[in-house]
C-alpha cells in the first residue's frame, strides 16, 4: 500500500490567478474600446487595459501550463 502523495505547485494556482486577472482586465479593456467612459484619462489611447490583460494572459497560460498537474 505505498499511496503517493502528489503536491500541486503554487506556480500553477498563481498562473491561475493571472489567466482570471487577465480575462477581466482585457475584458474592461474591450468593453472601453467601444464604450469609452466619460472621463478620458491621460494616455488613455494606448489602451494600456487591454495591453496589460494580453500581457497577463500569456503571462498565466505559460504558468499553468508549464506547471501543470497533469504534466508530472
Amino acid at each position: 500500500m505505498s499511496e503517493e502523495k502528489h503536491r500541486i505547485s503554487i506556480w500553477f494556482f498563481i498562473g491561475s490567478i493571472l489567466l482570471i486577472y487577465g480575462a477581466l482586465i482585457f475584458g474592461q479593456g474591450l468593453y472601453h474600446l467601444f464604450r469609452p467612459p466619460e472621463r478620458v484619462l491621460v494616455l488613455s489611447e494606448y489602451h494600456p487595459d487591454i495591453w496589460w490583460g494580453m500581457l497577463l494572459l500569456i503571462l498565466g497560460g505559460f504558468y499553468c501550463y508549464k506547471f501543470s498537474p497533469r504534466r508530472t
